[in-house]
């Protein structure tokens, strides 16, 4: 078979080795041509779209791919496009999902789901050569896909907590969707303005709010001594006693050297005169009735003594 014009070769250059039939046939590409190619010396990734090569397909000739089929409109979305803004907890599970204007069909094809959608996204961006949505239309059509309120902090809360997005941008979309879609992401965006910089903060967070001993926590409050020196950020901070409640998380404790610097920062505070309680979010789940007496009886116990001359700056999301 004849090779392929210069031309159609630029587009494949452009498009990572993806084209498609329609785009072949316009650049006078003959459908023997086509057919003789496709299973061949080509790979079929999608109806009508082929990877010009017969090695392995990768995963930016998938998202291509999708975006070709789907149409010139078309964005990546979702958990997808998180994923791709490089946000850990975005899992997309295998499939690629696509935005498309109002006038256009939902559906799904292969491994593409592609959504209508009326809303229009002013902060879409054109990103390593692919269309994709806004950071915080990604996260929060993301948030939505999941079914856990967990999976749903995890997500909105490292998208603020890593400046790809603002509580702003994501309490919009959520008011933007319907209200039954906005209301599942919500309490996450609301947890993502308290400060919280993880999940298992998250749920002590919330325990505490249960109780009726303990005054509101601030969240990883910048602390000082009085000589201006700064020290280690707490989790959640009790500030009429100047106590730090530290969540280790099992994820950070995954090597010795990790935990022997979680038992050195809460040292630390200790030596500033602070009031420490560290907790797990396994004994957060396992027993929250016993975490919390805890939390309780080391608050108790730093009324009894004068308050140390830390000064506190809280940290605003």
């Amino acid at each position: 078979m004849k090779p392929l014009p210069d031309d159609v070769l630029a587009t494949v250059q452009l498009q990572f080795g993806v084209i498609t039939r329609q785009q072949l046939l316009l650049h006078g590409v003959s459908k023997e041509t086509i057919r003789w190619n496709a299973g061949r010396s080509w790979r079929v990734i999608l109806p009508c779209t082929y990877v010009v090569a017969a090695h392995a397909v990768t995963e930016r000739q998938r998202l291509m791919a999708a975006l070709l089929h789907a149409g010139p409109q078309s964005q990546l979305a979702g958990a997808t496009a998180a994923s791709q803004y490089g946000l850990t907890n975005a899992n997309p599970r295998g499939r690629v999902f696509v935005v498309v204007p109002g006038s256009q069909a939902s559906r799904s094809k292969g491994f593409v789901t592609i959504r209508r959608s009326l809303l229009d996204d002013p902060l879409a961006m054109m990103r390593g050569g692919l269309r994709m949505t806004s950071v915080a239309r990604a996260c929060v059509d993301a948030a939505v896909a999941e079914r856990s309120m967990r999976s749903r902090t995890a997500l909105i809360v490292e998208a603020v907590q890593r400046e790809l997005t603002t509580v702003d941008a994501l309490a919009e979309w959520c008011y933007r969707l319907r209200p039954g879609d906005g209301a599942k992401v919500l309490p996450a965006v609301e947890s993502a303005a308290l400060g919280v910089w993880s999940v298992a903060e998250d749920e002590v967070l919330q325990l505490m709010g249960t109780s009726s001993i303990l005054p509101e926590a601030m969240t990883n409050p910048r602390l000082s001594d009085p000589n201006g020196r700064a020290l280690i950020t707490p989790d959640l901070w009790l500030d009429d006693v100047a106590m730090a409640v530290m969540v280790h998380s099992r994820a950070y404790h995954s090597n010795g050297d990790q935990f022997v610097d979680t038992i050195e920062r809460d040292s630390e505070l200790v030596a500033a005169g602070i009031a420490v309680i560290g907790v797990t979010p396994t004994g957060v789940r396992r027993d929250p009735v016993a975490v919390l007496r805890k939390i309780e009886a080391t608050y108790a116990g730093a009324l009894g003594r004068a308050r140390p001359a830390v000064r506190v700056t809280p940290r605003v999301a």
